[in-house]
């Protein structure tokens, strides 16, 4: 939650929060003093916050790090995931990692299932062919450039490509928690689509809550061509709800929180 508040919060305020008002905004949350303080101190130690005053006030300021690894989920959290294009091909990883690295063997699966890679099988895994600098990227930062390769390519023949992708996905589980997030929310956008907006204080803790529900799912979304998948595929219909309720919720919010921070002004 924390993390969400940073992202979605906290940047809009120059990268800067002071400590009291993420104690107080976080309450309605269901977050108490103690919890708040310690997530700080966790994301602290994570190298994501540096202390800071301003106008006397006790704070944190984003370090580079954390604000390199929110921006890097950007495009997916903040806008639907963009069908791919079945004429691309896909991105191939194997990778064949020796027992004395069996850590990083681990880190780079969670690594690619993160990226929304699918298992194929054994040491093989699938994406668009979008995917390929990502997948890159995570092999050398894991340092298994040694241990892998890479290969971008189309399909030509076999099993029913779109039988092999609901193997090597949980796309049913992904069409699920998309189903689950439009029920939460129906509602609340049925009622602020035919009423005015909200009040500051509650649409804070709605948004939030809002961005936070929402911001894991399209991580999972491997963002597969529109022809591969079920026609009543629930991907864009929710990500379509998660728009428009941020842009409902998010300038009252906003608002809300500017009047706690003593000298940070509002940058859109």
């Amino acid at each position: 939650m924390l993390v969400t508040f940073l992202g979605a919060v906290v940047r809009r305020f120059d990268g800067w929060m002071p400590v009291a008002a993420a104690v107080e905004l976080m309450a309605p949350l269901g977050l108490d003093a103690t919890s708040v303080r310690t997530a700080i101190s966790r994301l602290k130690k994570r190298g994501w916050l540096h202390p800071e005053v301003r106008a006397r006030a006790r704070g944190y300021s984003l370090t580079p790090t954390a604000l390199a690894a929110l921006s890097a989920g950007d495009e997916l959290i903040w806008h639907p995931r963009v069908p791919a294009q079945l004429a691309d091909g896909w991105c191939i990883v194997h990778f064949s990692i020796p027992e004395t690295a069996r850590r990083q063997r681990h880190q780079l699966r969670a690594h690619l299932a993160a990226l929304g890679f699918g298992n194929v099988g054994t040491a093989l895994w699938i994406a668009p062919a979008r995917m390929r600098e990502a997948a890159v990227r995570a092999i050398d930062e894991l340092g298994l450039a040694h241990h892998a390769a890479v290969f971008h390519g189309e399909y030509v023949g076999g099993q029913p490509l779109d039988a092999l992708l609901y193997t090597s996905w949980d796309l049913e589980t992904i069409d699920r928690r998309y189903r689950e997030f439009i029920s939460a929310h129906a509602a609340l956008a049925q009622r602020l689509a035919s009423g005015a907006a909200p009040e500051p204080p509650e649409a804070f803790p709605r948004y939030v809550e809002v961005v936070d529900r929402w911001r894991r799912l399209p991580f999972r979304d491997p963002g597969l061509p529109a022809e591969l998948l079920a026609p009543d595929w629930s991907g864009p219909v929710a990500g379509a709800l998660f728009e428009r309720l941020v842009a409902r919720l998010e300038p009252a919010a906003l608002a809300h929180a500017a009047a706690f921070w003593p000298t940070a002004e509002h940058s859109a």
